[in-house]
């Protein structure tokens, strides 16, 4: 089976390699509220938003990092990006002294390749969607013997990025629900291993738009879909397919996928803006945006945590 490749042994490890690198980010419980999202349910933010370049993201590239021979590091890494994996390869070519090579597609905000420059990192743009440009960034890290780093389908990856999950329920262990986001599904995959591991019984909820439901469908058609199209504005979250590692382990220990919309997570953004002065970008509050429009039922005795997992302004502005 897929996920045997990736255990909490190895989540474990990667939060021992990637410790003194990355953030313990806040896990708040959100109260007072004058508008609540929930039916008395308590109400937790995992934010994410603070860490090290505004995303989760840092996790899963330097523990990717650490893997690498040093020889493949003083080469040079490379990747593909919606903006935020990017942003955690430039960290880690940054901590490294390393040579990082950013592909971008041409729906990604100006402001990423900004940050991304701010790193040190050789920025390329290519195609309109994530999938084009991570063609081009394969296609040179073979020609020119690069480390490439993938955002969502590498274990080591994934693993990093589960490191969130141990945070959470160290500190709240009587968590009952978790919502994710969703983009190629690497943050999902590495939570959802984490948490199920360490507490069977919760459970972990992803959510994607309703303009790339990339992994909803495969998980409805039990295959790898290709989207045709991708038609919502929150990029990070919208690569057109996944890959075979990733919906293996959704399907195995993630319970359920819901849809939200643009209009759903600007105003998911507003909220955190509002209510707890926290700035997300559109795919940052895509999993406050399933609360938000009631497409995650809870019951009142059941305790939430919400991953905030990108910082920006494009839902408040």
């Amino acid at each position: 089976m897929i996920d045997l490749l990736i255990d909490l042994n190895d989540i474990r490890a990667a939060q021992a390699r990637i410790a003194g690198y990355v953030r313990r980010t806040p896990l708040v419980e959100a109260r007072p509220l004058k508008r609540p999202l929930t039916n008395g349910s308590p109400l937790y933010l995992k934010l994410e938003n603070t860490q090290i370049t505004g995303s989760f993201k840092a996790r899963g590239a330097v523990n990717k990092l650490f893997s690498l021979a040093p020889e493949q590091v003083k080469r040079g890494i490379i990747t593909a990006s919606g903006g935020n994996h990017g942003l955690g390869v430039a960290y880690a070519g940054w901590l490294a002294k390393s040579p990082a090579t950013i592909f971008l597609s041409h729906n990604s905000p100006p402001i990423k390749a900004r940050k991304l420059e701010s790193w040190g990192a050789k920025v390329i743009y290519e195609g309109e969607v994530w999938d084009d440009a991570n063609r081009e960034a394969v296609a040179m890290a073979e020609r020119d013997g690069l480390a490439y780093i993938h955002p969502f389908a590498d274990p080591v990856v994934i693993a990093g990025q589960g490191t969130l999950g141990i945070e959470i329920l160290a500190e709240q262990p009587d968590i009952d629900v978790i919502l994710v986001a969703i983009g190629g599904g690497g943050l999902i995959s590495g939570v959802s291993l984490a948490v199920k591991a360490l507490k069977p019984s919760i459970r972990v909820i992803g959510i994607e738009p309703t303009g790339a439901p990339t992994l909803y469908e495969s998980v409805r058609q039990n295959q790898l879909v290709q989207l045709a199209e991708i038609r919502t504005a929150a990029n990070t979250l919208a690569p057109r397919q996944s890959a075979a590692i990733n919906l293996e382990i959704i399907r195995q220990h993630v319970d359920e996928i819901v849809l939200v919309s643009d209009d759903d997570m600007r105003e998911a953004a507003r909220w955190l803006w509002q209510e707890m002065g926290v700035a997300a970008e559109l795919s940052g509050a895509a999993a406050l945006a399933a609360l938000l429009c009631q497409k995650v039922r809870l019951s009142p005795s059941e305790r939430v945590c919400v991953l905030v997992c990108g910082a920006g302004s494009d839902g408040i502005d």
